[in-house]
């Protein structure tokens, strides 16, 4: 019986992370911008010229501020019309994540959004990971039309969280695709594949690189406290094919133990 391939997919805060994404070997980019804020929506020309420069799948976050994950009716419209400009420019499918106050999934918001998208694809991000409930959480998710779901398993990484990941996909089934994501890293994967059992994982993949700058006022900070403007964090294609490679290694020792 043939072993399914795994997917990787990278979380890409600029264009040029997201071509060092393809370059590693990812299968598919979710494209980002502000990833200290946990990612909200990216600039109309960066989701260009993503879109004209990758030949793998690109996702686009729909999030149009970091926080939390209850939305007012302006931000709603922000959603809807950024999910719009998605589909005009030939993105391959987006990432929501929406709440009610009492922190149950907002299935009526999401699922306007999942047919609004239509037919791109709908993947449900970590808003999950501070629902209430995963499992109703979970049947939300798929009553509204999302064809995936990343997830730590409601914990603070993906790892922490394998074991309800595990049990998260055994209830979904052939209904949603499980995504582990948050904490995983090239030390971990071929644990979390063996333990989880998906088909599909979510990483940065970043690595810091050195600015080009030969001046520098180091006086002078533009950022917040503790962050370098002279080191430059971007996906490492070389790390994304040594996680590829480590994740393969865990799927291989999973299919062959059962």
């Amino acid at each position: 019986m043939s072993v399914p391939p795994l997917l990787l997919e990278i979380c890409a805060g600029s264009v040029t992370s997201c071509l060092a994404a393809q370059e590693g070997g990812a299968g598919r980019v979710e494209f980002c911008d502000n990833l200290l804020e946990g990612g909200t929506t990216p600039s109309y020309g960066a989701i260009a010229s993503a879109r004209e420069k990758l030949h793998i799948a690109l996702n686009v976050i729909i999030r149009p501020r970091g926080g939390d994950f209850l939305y007012s009716d302006v931000e709603f419209d922000v959603m809807k019309r950024d999910i719009l400009a998605c589909k005009k420019l030939g993105v391959d499918g987006v990432v929501i994540g929406l709440l009610s106050a009492d922190g149950d999934v907002d299935v009526a918001r999401t699922k306007a959004l999942v047919e609004l998208a239509a037919p791109m694809p709908v993947t449900f991000h970590r808003a999950f990971d501070v629902a209430r409930d995963p499992f109703r959480a979970l049947e939300d998710v798929i009553l509204a039309g999302c064809v995936r779901l990343l997830t730590s398993g409601q914990e603070a990484s993906a790892p922490e969280g394998a074991a309800l990941i595990s049990r998260l996909r055994e209830v979904a089934g052939e209904r949603l695709i499980l995504m582990p994501g948050a904490g995983v890293r090239l030390n971990n994967i071929a644990q979390l594949v063996f333990e989880t059992g998906c088909v599909e994982y979510h990483t940065s993949g970043r690595a810091p690189f050195s600015s080009g700058m030969r001046y520098r006022n180091e006086r002078v900070k533009m950022g917040g406290p503790g962050l370098d403007e002279y080191s430059i964090v971007e996906t490492s294609a070389d790390l994304v094919k040594q996680i590829i490679a480590k994740a393969n290694q865990g799927w291989e020792d999973l299919h062959r133990v059962g």
